[in-house]
């Protein structure tokens, strides 16, 4: 009761049951992209085009606005002065909820490697304790599954919550936040700046065939990889990795200042276009 929340459906599987759940709730409900036609599920709308649920949620002056992709298993967050919340910041909100009422006990956050170095040293900070898997929910839950952790996900907003289900689904996550935001008093805005997000820099190269199979042996490669490291140094890091769907070499570089990442990311993926294209 007494939150305003917007809700983009993304013309998919929540277009009705998303507000008729939160209105029962008590909650006020206001959404958008809710009329699927069997071919506008996803088109220019939902959590991969979040940008019109920021405009709703600011012009309509909402406390909170929740985006869903088509089969709504991810669920991305705006706060009220529109500003996305995504998979990693959900994570850092739930977890630091849970360590606070002492229900997640010795239990570890599961995350990708591609979350972001801030969620890292926000946990280290508080002593929540974390694994990394590979990109992908099903590793993800693979590693919670066998450990008994209770929470994980990937940035992109497909987020575990293992007490309620065994899979992502958005409409739990937009809960699990609305739960906390009641329950802490807090805004949206106020939870997630908690957390210091650090700039990201990421580059497509595509290479052969071959040079995906020479990628990992290639020792100029790793020299470039190295430097960069070397210059980061605690100050943020360096993920540099193939595809395992396309031909394509993924970089990646995180810190403090964006010029430099940019800089040092540029770096390795020429020599990466020099070696392997």
């Amino acid at each position: 009761k007494n939150i305003k929340v917007g809700l983009d459906a993304a013309n998919g599987s929540t277009w009705m049951i998303a507000k008729n759940g939160l209105d029962a709730l008590g909650a006020e409900t206001y959404v958008i992209n809710n009329a699927p036609d069997g071919l506008n599920i996803n088109r220019d709308c939902g959590s991969t085009h979040i940008e019109h649920l920021q405009q709703f949620v600011v012009e309509n002056d909402l406390d909170v606005g929740f985006a869903f992709d088509g089969d709504a298993d991810r669920c991305l967050a705006v706060s009220e002065n529109g500003k996305i919340v995504d998979g990693d910041l959900i994570l850092y909100i739930a977890a630091v909820y849970m360590k606070d009422r002492g229900t997640l006990g010795d239990t570890k956050v599961v995350t990708t490697i591609m979350s972001n170095i801030g969620l890292y040293k926000a946990f280290d900070a508080l002593g929540i304790g974390y694994e990394k898997t590979d990109v992908g929910d099903k590793y993800v839950y693979d590693n919670m599954r066998r450990n008994g952790h209770l929470i994980g996900g990937e940035q992109s907003g497909h987020v575990i919550f293992l007490d309620y289900a065994t899979t992502g689904d958005g409409q739990v996550s937009a809960l699990q936040v609305l739960k906390v935001i009641k329950n802490t008093g807090k805004t949206l805005k106020e939870l997630a700046g908690e957390m210091e997000i650090f700039p990201q820099v990421l580059i497509n190269v595509k290479v052969s065939k071959y040079g995906r199979v020479r990628f990992t042996s290639d020792m100029e490669i790793k020299n470039a990889i190295k430097r960069a490291e070397n210059e980061l140094g605690n100050d943020g890091r360096v993920l540099v990795r193939v595809s395992g769907t396309e031909p394509l070499v993924r970089v990646m570089l995180e810190g403090k200042d964006k010029a430099k990442i940019q800089s040092l990311g540029e770096a390795i993926a020429d020599v990466v276009r020099e070696r392997l294209v």
